[in-house]
């Protein structure tokens, strides 16, 4: 029978259907809906809503998360492409749903794409139908945010016995030389230390270059950033957060986005524990070092007391709540890695704590849980730290982790990580100095340096920049490793330095990079740089932008022109 059903006025950033039922059911009763509706463009054309970490503001409200591409935003240029993206509260343009994740459910779709298109979805089975009709079907339950499709000319190929990598077919080879091996070692670690891997398959999809955040953690395919396609797997690690989310966010996850920290904190701290088994602690210190320092710049710019600056946010609906999307900042992740940290800085043994993750991650797998449960269930867990009162140590409350902004009041020991920072500190010091000591410079060996210690020793000569007349011409031919690299990490900062220096010779390093890839993170920093910068630098970002503008997302394209002072089209 036919349902009346109306639009009601919920949220600044969306409404709420409401349906009348013939009579009230009783609890438990189950129930078949049939919803009839199309999703269409909505207000701002196709946007999507997912800050990446470490960037500033997202989308505005009423902005649909399915985004349409047109040819020239993929990497093969020819077809288009399309994709959805539900993080935080954006679902809902995309079907009808209960868009909270404290509600969880299974799901199926059918889908029927054009001939030369693929589908694929965030589903625990995939099948092929004629007709160019797929069908899925995730059978552990899960919240709305993280029922996900892409569609496309997208192919695969197998990395692990239970991981295929998805892209374009120009960069199938290249994923697939990439990931091979790699992703089940990281399974088998995360399964070792946190308890079964309970999807079945890892799947990679790689994005267009368009696509404007790192990664998106859909179950059984992550959506990654195809800047992580370095071509010398320097970059993969970055693959473990979202691999980590597997039992952290996906298969426990925050009832309210206002916990966010449930989801990333925890992430965080797996990330680098998987890290530490992989690659050791001084790396992983180096690592979480970058982090920090991003938590710092954060903090600097938000001011430390900024309400988005606690780990337990006041979201709530209505014109004076805050919009879910708003609330993506380095708090969550890296102040929420610091809790955990503290977490298990209080239990004292590595071990213990690590079968404490696995018994937390047991007894609230499939349910969406808030911090009381958390942290009623550590207190339940380790009775003698519950009868010491650890919750209410002064300073260390919990309360005042969760409730009270600012700088957190514990920070793990990130020593191990020394002995990789201070050669390369004292080489950025080398390079910065009046008088180039090359005897000095050339005894430093840099070839089996790893990623994160380039990048710490980049932010180094960064931050010394401008560097004396010369230096960075010499730095330059010296080190083709960096001046040279295809990694997206070591490229954004090598077009920084680049800026910072006025090196005009290699502008033409600063344009590629941009016509390159479209990744929030990295295209908004250096669009500053160059409009901060001299004239030059200014007449280099209105060029850039003006030939890599309908490749980006419009998210993106806007951010890009409020920073160049362009009109933004309303």
């Amino acid at each position: 029978q036919s349902l009346p059903f109306e639009s009601r006025p919920f949220a600044s950033y969306g409404t709420a259907l409401h349906i009348d039922l013939p009579q009230p059911p009783r609890a438990g009763q189950r129930l078949a809906i049939e919803i009839d509706y199309e999703a269409g463009e909505g207000p701002g054309g196709s946007g999507a809503g997912r800050g990446d970490r470490g960037t500033e503001g997202t989308e505005g409200p009423g902005e649909p998360q399915v985004c349409w591409l047109a040819p020239e935003q993929t990497a093969g240029k020819q077809k288009p492409y399309m994709y959805t993206q539900g993080q935080a509260v954006l679902n809902r343009s995309f079907f009808p749903c209960f868009d909270t994740p404290s509600v969880k459910c299974t799901y199926s779709a059918t889908v029927k794409v054009p001939e030369g298109f693929t589908a694929v979805m965030s589903a625990t089975s995939w099948e092929k139908q004629k007709d160019n009709t797929f069908v899925f079907k995730m059978s552990h339950p899960i919240p709305s945010y993280l029922i996900a499709l892409a569609v496309g000319d997208i192919v695969s190929a197998d990395v692990g016995p239970r991981s295929r990598v998805w892209a374009e077919p120009c960069l199938i080879e290249a994923a697939k030389k990439e990931y091979d091996g790699v992703i089940e070692e990281f399974l088998v670690v995360g399964e070792k230390l946190f308890g079964p891997y309970v999807w079945g398959r890892y799947d990679i999809l790689f994005m267009p270059p368009s696509f404007p955040f790192g990664g998106m953690e859909n179950p059984c395919l992550t959506f990654l950033t195809p800047c992580l396609l370095a071509g010398d797997r320097s970059l993969v690690d970055v693959i473990i957060h979202e691999i980590s989310h597997s039992w952290f966010g996906n298969l426990v996850t925050n009832a309210t986005w206002g916990e966010f920290w449930l989801n990333e904190g925890f992430t965080m701290y797996a990330q680098r524990r998987i890290s530490t088994e992989v690659y050791g602690s001084a790396y992983t210190c180096l690592e979480a070092a970058t982090g920090r320092a991003l938590l710092r710049q954060h903090m600097d710019t938000t001011g430390e007391d900024h309400p988005l600056n606690k780990l337990r946010v006041v979201i709530e609906p209505g014109l004076l709540g805050v919009n879910p999307d708003d609330t993506y900042n380095e708090t969550p992740y890296e102040k929420g890695y610091c809790f955990v940290s503290y977490l298990a800085h209080l239990v004292g043994d590595q071990s213990k704590f690590d079968a404490f993750l696995q018994a937390y991650v047991n007894r609230f797998k499939f349910q969406s849980i808030t911090a009381d449960d958390t942290l009623g269930f550590f207190l339940e867990h380790f009775p003698e730290l519950k009868e010491k009162g650890v919750d209410s140590i002064p300073g260390f409350e919990f309360d005042r982790w969760l409730n009270t902004p600012g700088w957190p009041p514990f920070l793990p020991d990130l020593s191990p990580g020394q002995q990789l920072m201070e050669p390369a500190d004292e080489l950025a010091e080398l390079w910065a100095a009046e008088g180039l000591n090359m005897e000095a410079v050339e005894a430093v060996d840099i070839t089996a340096w790893r990623t994160y210690q380039l990048i710490y020793f980049l932010d180094r000569v960064l931050q010394k920049s401008p560097l004396p007349e010369g230096n960075v011409e010499r730095l330059s031919k010296m080190y083709p490793k960096i001046s040279k690299a295809q990694n997206a990490e070591l490229r954004l900062r090598w077009c920084q330095i680049i800026l910072k220096n006025n090196l005009e010779a290699e502008y033409s390093k600063v344009k590629d990079f941009l016509h390159s890839q479209g990744k929030q993170k990295y295209t908004l920093p250096l669009y500053r740089a160059m409009w901060g910068g001299s004239e030059s630098a200014q007449a280099l970002a209105m060029e850039t932008f003006s030939a890599a503008a309908p490749q980006l997302h419009v998210n993106v394209r806007n951010y890009v022109k409020q920073i160049l002072g362009l009109e933004v089209a309303k």
